[in-house]
């Protein structure tokens, strides 16, 4: 018997939302009380709170998603990463102690380190995905951890060795692992890398102002620095020196945007289903607004109206995002339920996840 619900013929794919800044004020303040009460501890039960309110007003074709992550998960999950992270690290600190000659083991942790930090995006990704239903039926990630690990330490070191212009290419690779393994219930999505938006462009903008206000900070630095014979700082260059930094900041954070908007632009453009493929409007300014609202919301409310952020991060994402084409879902199987220790490593890294 077909599913009234996907039709064998297939379905166009529409993205709808209700989430309104308000439903979020009192779990901001809940959640950040919790946190200050349990030294941070709630933060995974918080995180979980929040995804869970932001699924269930977020729908395709009228069907609203649904999360089923526990913050027990990532809270155990945190812990058995802080494990996999402090114990390499203390072990091989200790032989140095001990002996200076182990000096040389820095290296490969270090690389293992970056290797760990690859796996642990994939795996945050993954959890995310595996605690995501929409019509009962849930994601899965498919691929290695171990795989996609190694890949982000190459992509990694080309980037230094390219002095950072391999990174559209690393940004747009690594998205393509993602994406383009990412399935719901059996129908994996598909990565067609789509040439309309280019991306070396704006980075190259990007890149120069990046690279001519670090040279200045640089200089600064130098300057504001104490030279011999017990001279005290110039403390009228280190207010300089500040007031640079953040200016730098800012600077780097607007010619920035062209770029980061070309991304998003260019991921959601890359990804298919069936015959349907997706696209967001989305331009410069509007991301600046965005990034520069969400800023002044975290720092006046001392960081507890943090779902509001993440609340309008997502409307402001789906409010662009379109569809053409169809997909059949009448066929979709379940996808087995993943482990839910995924998302721990990438809390250990302090790596934000969705």
């Amino acid at each position: 018997m077909t599913d009234a619900t996907a039709p064998a013929s297939g379905e166009t794919l529409t993205f709808g939302q209700t989430l309104q800044s308000s439903d979020f004020v009192g779990l901001g303040v809940k959640n950040g009380l919790l946190n200050m009460v349990t030294l941070g501890i709630y933060s995974f039960w918080a995180k979980t709170a929040t995804r869970r309110r932001i699924w269930e007003r977020v729908s395709l074709n009228g069907d609203a998603f649904r999360y089923t992550g526990k913050g027990l998960e990532l809270f155990l999950g945190f812990l058995l990463g802080l494990v996999v992270l402090l114990v390499p690290y203390l072990v091989v600190v200790g032989l140095t102690v001990y002996k200076p000659a182990f000096v040389f083991l820095m290296i490969p942790l270090y690389i293992a380190f970056i290797v760990a930090l690859g796996a642990a995006v994939f795996m945050a990704f993954r959890y995310v995905a595996g605690r995501t239903r929409w019509r009962d039926i849930r994601f899965q990630l498919k691929g290695s951890p171990a795989k996609f690990g190694w890949s982000y330490l190459g992509y990694f070191l080309l980037c230094c060795v390219t002095l950072g212009w391999f990174s559209p290419a690393m940004t747009m690779r690594l998205s393509g692992k993602l994406w383009g393994n990412l399935a719901y219930g059996d129908k994996t999505l598909e990565w067609r890398r789509s040439d309309k938006e280019g991306l070396y462009g704006p980075f190259t903008l990007a890149w120069l102002v990046g690279v001519a206000g670090y040279v200045g900070l640089i200089a600064l630095m130098v300057q504001a620095m104490p030279t011999g014979g017990g001279r005290t700082p110039d403390l009228a260059l280190i207010g300089k020196l500040y007031a640079y930094l953040l200016a730098y900041i800012v600077v780097v954070t607007l010619a920035s945007a062209a770029y980061y908007a070309a991304v998003i632009r260019a991921v959601i453009g890359s990804i298919h289903i069936d015959q349907a493929r997706f696209s967001i409007k989305l331009k410069a300014v509007e991301l600046i607004v965005l990034s520069l609202t969400n800023t002044l919301i975290l720092i006046f409310t001392l960081g507890f109206l943090l779902p509001v952020v993440e609340a309008r991060s997502a409307r402001f994402v789906l409010s662009r995002l379109s569809s053409t084409g169809t997909v059949d879902l009448s066929g979709v199987r379940q996808a087995r339920r993943g482990s839910g220790n995924d998302e721990g490593l990438a809390d250990a890294f302090g790596v934000s996840t969705f």
